[in-house]
């Protein structure tokens, strides 16, 4: 067994002992068929809200295709970012100081793009956007006193979203239904995409969260079958980030829902 699958078991026991605020949810055609733990609850949504920001960049036309627009790092941003730019603690961070597009945002889950995002979209087109998507408990206000809930929202502040809500949001999103342009919601699926996984099912999602809370969003279609999931994990001292450790908990559940 080589290092990365002896982490993912060491960490799947850690996950399982502890578990409280974990949630396995997943739906097919409208309805529940797999839920564990508790899915009600609302956690921070981290960098799965990269989802519903990119639906609103390209319907506001602020993202324009899937490679399009490039964005360079620049040493605003890197100040702009202050203790959120950690690329010691985070290697994946490396990647954020490269040129970006919307698809590389997605895929090195870049945090000063998305604030590139909101910014341009500004504060009152942003409030209704997610008024619109009905997007958890729609508070985009920020941590309290520093007037940041266009930046920081949704990282561990004032925007919480439950599983039972973000696959309710992917449903629409799946099916071209949520009130935004139907190319904007195409364009949106096509950065999600993902690998292929057993026998042939292919994965749409996005991870997020830090080393003690995790998601793992999305879905797996083949054929005429989708299954929208949602995970989210909650564990202390995870020797790598939780959003990878739930992304391989999903994979893991869905074998018995596939077969």
């Amino acid at each position: 067994m080589n290092k990365w699958l002896i982490l993912i078991v060491c960490s799947f026991l850690t996950i399982t002992a502890q578990g409280s605020e974990n949630c396995f949810l997943a739906t097919e055609n409208g309805k529940i068929i797999k839920q564990e733990g508790e899915c009600t609850k609302r956690h921070s949504p981290f960098s799965t809200f990269k989802i519903p920001l990119a639906v609103m960049g390209f319907d506001a036309k602020i993202l324009k295709t899937p490679l399009e627009p490039e964005l360079a790092f620049t040493p605003e941003l890197r100040q702009q970012l202050g203790d959120l730019f950690q690329p010691n603690k985070y290697p994946i961070m490396k990647f954020h100081e490269k040129v970006q597009t919307p698809t590389s945002w997605m895929q090195y889950s870049v945090i000063w793009y998305s604030q590139e995002i909101t910014k341009h979209l500004g504060k009152d087109n942003f409030i209704a956007y997610i008024n619109k998507f009905s997007y958890g408990n729609k508070d985009v206000s920020g941590t309290p006193g520093k007037n940041n809930g266009l930046s920081h929202a949704w990282l561990g502040s004032s925007l919480q979203i439950s599983p039972i809500e973000q696959v309710e949001f992917l449903e629409k999103l799946s099916k071209n239904e949520l009130p935004a342009s139907k190319n904007a919601q195409q364009n949106t699926i096509q950065i999600i995409k993902q690998e292929k996984i057993w026998d042939d099912w292919q994965l749409f999602g996005k991870t997020g969260g830090s080393y003690q809370t995790g998601w793992f969003v999305g879905w797996i279609e083949k054929g005429d079958r989708r299954i929208i999931f949602a995970q989210y994990i909650e564990a202390d001292n995870l020797p790598i980030s939780a959003g990878r450790i739930a992304k391989e908990i999903v994979k893991d559940n869905l074998i018995s829902l596939i077969t």
